[in-house]
């Protein structure tokens, strides 16, 4: 069985087109459900976060009409609370060997806009994962995540990499509309990804080689059962 390294925002936050605080973090389905898939098929996941920060559920995401129902809203929650402890324990970012690892997973909410973009360690961890081969996995906002990684040259590491995620469709539609202050689908295309968006709010996977991309939550556990293909 594999180790997987599931990195997750350590925001709670976004700054607005306006100046204005969005609150927001990871959300909810995203996590639990790739967490959970992944563990079931036997594997183990470890959560590191930007500087070991427990992350913070957006609330958005534990709504009833969010998380497509009371009953799933509360196995959410339910499964968020089961695993707390993991949760409050997180692993430093900065701290680890990606060479203890078979493959990184990230999924989205927006809190990777206000943080996973732009940060180093995530760029070198990503940056050696890709060079290694292993299997890296973001999906809806987690593409931001591919951002942080330049090569050597200063280049987009992943340039010319097929790829899928959160559209501006769904974004400006369903997501934080016109005042989001940057879209993540322009930001990838504008670095050289080849961006193959599905129907709005459809589960859409994209394999390429080692990069296995979700559009959206509806992604979630089609990405995560996709890493486990890959994993063999």
């Amino acid at each position: 069985m594999a180790n997987i390294l599931m990195v997750v925002s350590a925001a709670n936050s976004l700054t607005m087109k306006d100046g204005s605080e969005h609150p927001t973090g990871f959300w909810a389905e995203e996590l639990v459900v790739a967490h959970q898939t992944l563990l079931d098929a036997g594997h183990t996941v470890h959560i590191a976060t930007p500087g070991g920060k427990k992350p913070t559920v957006d609330q958005v995401s534990l709504a009833d009409v969010s998380a497509g129902g009371a009953e799933r809203a509360q196995g959410f929650r339910d499964y968020l609370e089961k695993i707390d402890g993991e949760l409050s324990q997180t692993l430093v970012l900065a701290d680890v060997d990606i060479a203890a690892y078979d493959a990184v997973v990230m999924p989205g909410g927006h809190g990777p806009m206000a943080d996973l973009y732009r940060d180093a360690d995530l760029g070198r961890l990503l940056v050696a994962a890709n060079n290694d081969g292993k299997i890296i996995a973001p999906f809806c906002h987690g593409p931001a995540g591919l951002l942080s990684a330049m090569d050597d040259d200063g280049g987009f590491a992943f340039k010319g990499r097929r790829l899928t995620v959160f559209t501006n469709e769904e974004e400006l539609g369903g997501g934080t509309g016109e005042n989001t202050p940057w879209l993540v689908e322009d930001a990838l295309k504008e670095k050289g990804a080849v961006i193959e968006n599905g129907a709005a709010w459809s589960s859409n996977v994209v394999r390429d080689g080692n990069l296995i991309t979700g559009q959206n939550p509806q992604s979630s556990e089609d990405v995560a059962k996709e890493v486990i293909k890959a994993l063999g």
